[in-house]
């Protein structure tokens, strides 16, 4: 799922971790080991690639916060990912620290540390925080900080990474690998000067409002495979590029990721969902217990009844055995299952990564030519084009019914995006947040 249990092999394979065997019985017990919390979706970078919508608000409180840790506890869960947005931002970071502390959750942070002077660092060795994961995006400091858009951000970051390690946190540098970023050979060189590991993401993804800006941010399939073939990126090098070996009866009936089966994500708004990579809204704590949407959920019931052998082209592919999938970011690309079949009808809907759960719905209206639009219930959209869900009438109340209403469309198969209105006819359900309705069988008219 999210790497909030990191899980290895030592070997090639051959050996199984410790943690490995926990998280195996973990899952067959139905136990989440591991979930990722976020706190908010503020935060005081404006990064270029991020897919968060900073304005988004509807957060959790303190109460409630601790009553979701709490059922967490019950639930059986042990490593907790707290991150946001920015944690930094939460006036009660600290108090939530110390309740997750004091029910033995081990805890990890993710930030950018740029809020984290002696004070905060003092407070958090003292409160047993074990890891921090810190973003730098170059070795360079005036390449992070236009990344960032934040001047002076990388000095105080690198001084956050020097401050909590110095007081026995263990720290990992946190890359997003994109088109003029980072110089990967310098940055595993300044990771090994600060004593510290290092890890690279090659993944950017859409914004949470449909928004696929970020996405060309996204360096090239030759880009990527010279990344992951350079040994200061990728340790274990010849393990990796090993040959895989064939998939039989074992491989195929086992799944590609712990998403939804050992652990989960959390959003700030109290949403349930696989991973944060995993945008489908399984429910919503503000409605129901954690393990009544862990246990109960049709959406976790579809994740975890999918098996490799269930994968429209992998279940075939020679490379199985070795690859990482990811069906979080199937889900973002049309079906958690990987791509469409042949005989899938031509016209996708696909919603905004949170807005409505980024569900990729077959378009029944008759169209002469292929769409891939964002649409939401909000009837306003921001200046800046994003959707305005403050005044949708989702963040009212849920209900599960037949209803057409009006939607705004932005049309991704021309280029500049075009802007239309028109409606959609569906049945709806509401988790108590305007960003988490969850549409089927849609019919659109497009009216623009």
């Amino acid at each position: 799922m999210t790497d909030g249990v990191s899980i290895t092999t030592a070997g090639g394979g051959a050996q199984t971790s410790l943690l490995d065997r926990v998280s195996a019985k973990a899952e067959a017990r139905g136990i989440p080991i591991s979930v990722h919390l976020d706190l908010t979706w503020k935060c005081n970078e404006g990064c270029v690639h991020c897919y968060l919508d900073h304005s988004v608000g509807g957060d959790m409180d303190t109460a409630e916060v601790k009553g979701v840790l709490d059922q967490l506890a019950a639930a059986g869960a042990m490593f907790l990912t707290l991150s946001g947005g920015e944690v930094m931002l939460r006036k009660d970071i600290f108090e939530i620290v110390a309740y997750a502390r004091s029910l033995l959750f081990d805890v990890r942070l993710k930030t950018n540390g740029i809020l984290i002077g002696e004070r905060e660092a003092d407070r958090f060795a003292e409160l047993g925080v074990r890891e921090a994961n810190i973003s730098i995006y170059s070795h360079l400091p005036e390449v992070h900080d236009a990344i960032t858009q934040v001047p002076g951000s990388f000095t105080r970051s690198i001084e956050a990474v020097k401050r909590l390690t110095s007081r026995g946190l263990a720290v990992e540098i946190r890359v997003s690998v994109m088109k003029g970023g980072a110089n990967y050979a310098r940055l595993r060189a300044l990771a090994d000067e600060l004593g510290v590991r290092i890890k690279y993401d090659a993944t950017i993804v859409p914004m949470i409002n449909g928004d696929q800006t970020p996405v060309s941010l996204n360096i090239s399939p030759a880009e990527r495979a010279e990344l992951y073939s350079d040994p200061a990126v990728l340790i274990g090098l010849e393990d990796a590029c090993a040959p895989p070996t064939p998939a039989d009866d074992e491989l195929l009936n086992e799944h590609s990721c712990g998403a939804g089966h050992n652990g989960c994500y959390i959003s700030p708004q109290g949403d349930v969902m696989p991973c944060v990579q995993f945008p489908l809204v399984c429910g919503s704590l503000r409605r129901s217990s954690f393990l009544g949407i862990w246990r109960s959920s049709p959406q976790f019931a579809d994740v975890r009844g999918i098996r490799n052998r269930d994968l429209h082209v992998c279940s075939s592919c020679a490379s199985l055995s070795s690859c990482s999938r990811c069906p979080g970011l199937a889900v973002q690309e049309g079906n958690m299952r990987g791509a469409a079949l042949p005989s899938a009808p031509s016209g996708v809907f696909k919603a905004g990564r949170y807005g409505l759960g980024r569900t990729t719905l077959p378009v029944l209206s008759t169209l002469a030519f292929k769409i891939d639009i964002s649409i939401t219930p909000a009837l306003d959209w921001r200046d800046d084009g994003g959707p305005d869900y403050r005044d949708s009438p989702s963040s009212r109340t849920g209900w599960d019914k037949a209803e057409s209403l009006p939607c705004r469309f932005r049309e991704r198969s021309l280029d500049p995006w075009h802007p239309g209105i028109g409606s959609a006819t569906g049945s709806r359900h509401t988790s108590g947040h305007s960003t988490c309705a969850a549409f089927s069988n849609v019919q659109v008219s497009y009216d623009g």
